[in-house]
């Protein structure tokens, strides 16, 4: 299949085109607006024609991940299990954020892809090459969850849908009632979720910094694997 391109060259209409296609629509108007419809008019072609190379929107999903994770760094070399695992699941965040789209999707995938699996072996190959039991590389794994792939499930906010707009801040006098009325019913949540103010844009909750808490829980996390891999930890002892 051809389309047009600059100049009136016709161009060969192929799988990784869709793909790059799809991907760069989703970041500019949201994967809730990306129909197989809308992308053949983005590319230039009849509907019927995307499906010589995607068979159904969830195919098409399942490869605009593929190139998400053919952005993430490889495994660094000759830095020890516990960098290189920082390294790449920092590289995986700063994927997602230029990318919106990509954590619902990751979320609702079901098959995995050559790709996805290729990324969660090698991944796990990091802590089994630290010299990581397989019994505590599976426990790992387990408490990394998506963290594996730079997202988590946050305490105090769900993130809102990307094509969302998000609400207007009400007035001061009405956001110190608010908090007011929090603090007489849940002190503790109060306490907690107001101690610090970082980015006004925060999914993680009003004032907090996305970045600095997802580092902070990782390297928790990576400091307690190392604990136990030290200690010879077995689910079993």
């Amino acid at each position: 299949m051809v389309q047009q391109g600059e100049g009136g060259q016709r161009v060969r209409l192929t799988r990784d085109r869709v793909l790059e296609a799809a991907v760069a629509l989703a970041d500019e108007i949201g994967i809730e607006a990306v129909s197989m419809r809308r992308l053949a008019q983005e590319v230039g072609v009849v509907p019927m024609a995307l499906y010589k190379h995607v068979a159904n929107k969830e195919e098409l999903l399942d490869g605009m991940v593929d190139l998400l994770v053919a952005e993430i760094d490889p495994p660094a070399r000759d830095v020890g299990w516990k960098p290189a695992v920082r390294l790449r699941v920092l590289s995986a965040r700063r994927a997602l954020l230029r990318h919106p789209w990509a954590r619902p999707v990751l979320e609702t995938r079901v098959n995995k892809t050559p790709a996805v699996l290729d990324y969660m072996d090698s991944f796990i190959g990091m802590f089994l090459a630290g010299g990581f039991s397989v019994d505590l590389t599976h426990h790992v794994m387990h408490a990394l969850g998506s963290r594996m792939w730079g997202f988590t499930q946050e305490l105090f906010q769900e993130p809102a849908p990307a094509a969302a707009e998000p609400p207007p801040a009400p007035p001061p006098e009405a956001m110190a009632a608010m908090l007011g009325q929090m603090a007489a019913l849940y002190p503790n949540v109060a306490r907690v979720a107001t101690a610090s103010a970082h980015d006004d844009g925060s999914v993680v909750g009003p004032g907090c910094d996305d970045q600095f808490e997802f580092e902070f829980a990782l390297d928790l996390l990576l400091d307690g694997f190392e604990r136990l891999h030290a200690q010879g930890w077995s689910s079993r002892s």
